[in-house]
């Protein structure tokens, strides 16, 4: 596959914060296109980058300068085996196209299959890109997605074709899961299926305070997914205290799918959106008057999963140029109402301008070679509201600074890769492991084939 040299700015989707010059872009359909590529670049010296739906905002997924590949034309499914429950995809499919997949090639299964976790909050995602930060969903027993992977093919920096599972190629396998595409291009997953089942969904508003009880009850009961999505509204009693817990119980196949059921439209999510920047007390109040009536309602269990995503969303609110910025940060479960106090009384201090947040559950990754998931965890999510000049900038890297102090004051931890701006003592008091992941990429690519912003970033940053 030639190399040319046509330099093209490209930028994530959500965040809007990542413009990067890449050198050319990519578009390889199939794993010998993906070899060809790394091979041409390799021998002339030039860095690869990785990317696929487009939403990663930690920089992960684009180098200045890099010969990037584009790995969303690398779909289709390569191997459906009902028996062992195995489905083998290109890496570059995303959940909608797997979900209709899943669906046709189930059809005359006495048991149908699908798959068991994906990320919330958006659904053109690659599989690749799951598979590359180790993603996780709202399951309430789950760990995160190595646990749903049997293998995968990756390209490495010399060019060849690997096939890396748990019983070979495992010095791969492990760091390449939750190794931000830096040890080579993924270019097939093997997933781990499960039955797909119906599922009702329970919703309630509770305070804080009874989210521990409320989780260990359904987690007795037999519940299978949930969260809880905080209130975001300063001046309100309930700020980040009350908010909606809805949870999904296992249900007889013979229960009947909701006929018709509630759903929030894309019309209907922009509007959300746009009252939780103008008016947050509002917001809460239709948002849970929307979940509160979908109490009671069947769903596959799959299809729970996605949801919707209006791309540009800021582009209809007045005001100067922002956007959202993620991080996620882990707390032992039962510090997570101390943890929740302490955002509270720091976010009205510094009015730090949250737009959404939930709370999930996560067990620990026993696998990867870098775990973000060192334990029972509780996962909270914020997305925090972020002007894009220097002053707003620089009042996001405070305050995204604090909420991670917050988590290791408590034995937590951070997603790596949301955004850039933790600290050299944060980075390896979370992630003590990170110069031997630094050493393992050494290891598996010496000469740097693969880089990215984030890595670039993190070597800096490490060096001191």
């Amino acid at each position: 596959m030639p190399v040319p040299n046509q330099p093209v700015t490209l930028n994530d989707l959500h965040s809007r914060l990542n413009p990067t010059r890449v050198r050319t872009l990519l578009e390889p359909t199939s794993t010998a296109e993906v070899a060809d590529a790394v091979r041409a670049a390799r021998d002339r010296g030039l860095p690869v980058s990785v990317c696929g739906g487009r939403h990663a905002m930690g920089g992960q997924q684009f180098g200045a300068d890099a010969v990037q590949l584009d790995l969303s034309r690398l779909t289709g499914v390569r191997s459906f085996d009902p028996e062992r429950r195995l489905l083998t995809v290109g890496a570059g499919i995303q959940w909608p196209a797997l979900v209709a997949e899943l669906e046709r090639r189930s059809a005359g299964l006495e048991t149908p299959l699908t798959f068991r976790q994906k990320q919330t909050g958006a659904d053109r995602l690659s599989l690749g890109g799951a598979l590359s930060a180790n993603v996780h969903g709202r399951g309430l027993r789950f760990r995160p997605f190595v646990d749903d992977v049997e293998s995968f093919v990756l390209v490495d920096a010399d060019g060849e074709v690997r096939h890396c599972s748990r019983e070979e190629d495992h010095d791969l396998f492990a760091p390449a899961i939750g190794g931000y595409g830096l040890f080579g291009v993924i270019t097939e997953v093997t997933l781990r299926l499960v039955p797909r089942q119906h599922l009702r969904r329970d919703v309630e508003v509770v305070d804080l305070q009874e989210i521990e009880t409320s989780f260990e009850e359904r987690l007795g009961r037999g519940y299978t997914y949930g969260d809880f999505q905080f209130m975001t509204d300063p001046a309100a009693p309930g700020f980040l205290d009350r908010g909606v817990l809805a949870a999904y119980a296992p249900v007889p196949d013979d229960v009947p799918l909701t006929a018709d059921p509630r759903e929030l439209t894309a019309q209907r999510w922009q509007q959300l959106l746009t009252l939780a920047h103008t008016d947050k007390a509002r917001a809460f109040d239709l948002y849970s008057e929307h979940y509160l009536g979908t109490d009671g309602q069947v769903y596959r269990s799959d299809r729970q999963q996605l949801g919707v995503y209006v791309d540009g969303y800021h582009d209809s609110l007045d005001g100067p140029p922002a956007s959202e910025m993620i991080t996620e940060v882990y707390v032992p479960r039962t510090e997570l109402g101390s943890f929740m106090r302490a955002c509270r009384e720091d976010f009205r201090a510094h009015e730090v301008e949250c737009i959404y947040g939930t709370v999930r559950l996560i067990e620990p990754d026993e696998e990867s070679f870098l775990p973000w998931a060192q334990g029972l965890r509780a996962c909270i999510i914020v997305n925090l509201h972020v002007q894009h000049d220097e002053a707003g900038i620089t009042k996001a890297v405070d305050d995204f600074r604090r909420i991670i102090d917050r988590a290791l004051q408590r034995g937590g931890s951070f997603y790596l890769t949301y955004h850039r701006w933790a600290t050299r003592e944060q980075l390896l008091a979370a992630h003590p492991r990170l110069p031997a992941f630094l050493e393992k990429k050494h290891e598996h690519d010496p000469d740097d084939v693969f880089t990215s912003e984030w890595y670039r970033h993190l070597r800096r940053t490490l060096a001191g």
